[in-house]
């Protein structure tokens, strides 16, 4: 059973997310939220397994929310599910912490699956976005069997820490795979690595 928190600040949209995921199997809603602040506090109590995220709220809002969960809920997986598919949203969202960018269009059985992903650490893009965002990166590069498979945890939205810890190796070390890495590939951070990775199906 994934449990999951819904955040959005209309309340009928919010209402009827959580209504369609309580009728999808294996599926729990535990809580939901109309603002940033109200939200961090009750997801820090109810520590939910995946957050859905909107971007825009009154207050502090879904970018800086995802920033605060990171720190003081780092076991919860924030996707962010909204209208708004601005590139500075995008970006902002990924930097802050979340996993997955969707728009809110998705069928409830997508929906549904989209949690299910998501819970199982692997990393979510609307098409439409990953399209728009990852032109003019750089061609396909070389990269080592240790780089690649660090690449595919940075996409999958793992931490400097949880990638050491998975391959069994410094935090120091991590770091000086990723700044090569982002040196071959002409990268400029993190984001854009998790979405060159998204693009040329290093998945």
């Amino acid at each position: 059973m994934v449990s999951v928190f819904v955040v959005d600040d209309q309340d009928l949209v919010r209402e009827g997310i959580a209504a369609l995921l309580g009728l999808q199997p294996g599926i729990e809603v535990v809580g939901d939220a109309g603002d940033g602040t109200e939200a961090v506090e009750a997801i820090v109590a109810a520590r939910p397994d995946v957050v859905l995220m909107d971007v825009r709220m009154p207050g502090l809002d879904g970018v800086a929310a995802t920033a605060e969960l990171r720190r003081r809920a780092p076991g919860c997986t924030v996707v962010m599910l909204t209208t708004f598919d601005d590139d500075e949203y995008v970006t902002g969202a990924l930097r802050a912490g979340a996993v997955g960018y969707l728009l809110k269009n998705l069928p409830a059985a997508d929906l549904a699956r989209a949690v299910r992903l998501a819970h199982a650490g692997v990393a979510q893009l609307d098409s439409a976005i990953v399209t728009r965002l990852a032109a003019g990166l750089p061609a396909p590069a070389v990269l080592t069997p240790r780089e690649t498979e660090v690449l595919r945890l940075i996409s999958a939205g793992a931490t400097n820490r949880e990638i050491a810890s998975r391959l069994y190796v410094s935090e120091g070390t991590v770091k000086n795979h990723i700044s090569r890495i982002l040196q071959r590939l002409g990268l400029r951070d993190r984001t854009q690595a998790a979405l060159y990775a998204r693009e040329h199906g290093l998945l």
